[in-house]
């Protein structure tokens, strides 16, 4: 009787995951729920983040109060940061942002609200004396809340040279 239980037990969730398997597998033209595809979404997304970069260059706190989420992760060299962090850091003369540049975009759109941004980080940056490792990819997952495109974590691994 226990083993039949296992085995049935074994056997749904089996099923289970070769359903959402098979879900994620079909590729079908991604829209949002006002129509907007995923080239239009993936176009607002790199604007967003190409702003950043800039407000960070500029130590535009403002911008970064606006553009996180108040349940925003950062993740880079020196660990994990939340957004009053993120805020504090780019507004303070800690860094210094002498040049950048940012390429190779990527998007998945994991639903109509939620959406992963990957690409290539170039930088010369110094913080506290020390220069910020690059080049880097970066991982910056946005969310869509009461219509407005969010980043609720960004992430930087460094790819040496």
């Amino acid at each position: 009787m226990k083993f039949s239980r296992t085995r049935n037990w074994l056997f749904a969730n089996c099923i289970i995951l070769v359903a959402v398997a098979l879900a994620f597998s079909f590729k079908s033209p991604v829209k949002s729920g006002d129509d907007e595809t995923k080239e239009a979404i993936k176009e607002k997304l790199v604007a967003l983040e190409k702003k950043s970069w800039e407000a960070w260059k500029n130590r535009d706190s403002a911008f970064f109060k606006e553009f996180l989420s108040d349940d925003h992760i950062e993740v880079g060299a020196g660990g994990v940061s939340g957004k009053r962090g993120v805020v504090r850091s780019v507004g303070s003369p800690a860094c210094s942002v002498n040049s950048y540049s940012v390429e190779k975009f990527n998007m998945v759109l994991l639903d109509k609200d939620v959406a992963v941004l990957t690409y290539h980080a170039m930088q010369e940056t110094m913080c506290g004396g020390n220069a910020v490792p690059s080049p880097a990819w970066v991982s910056s997952v946005y969310m869509r809340r009461n219509n407005v495109w969010l980043n609720v974590l960004y992430q930087q691994s460094a790819n040496p040279k």
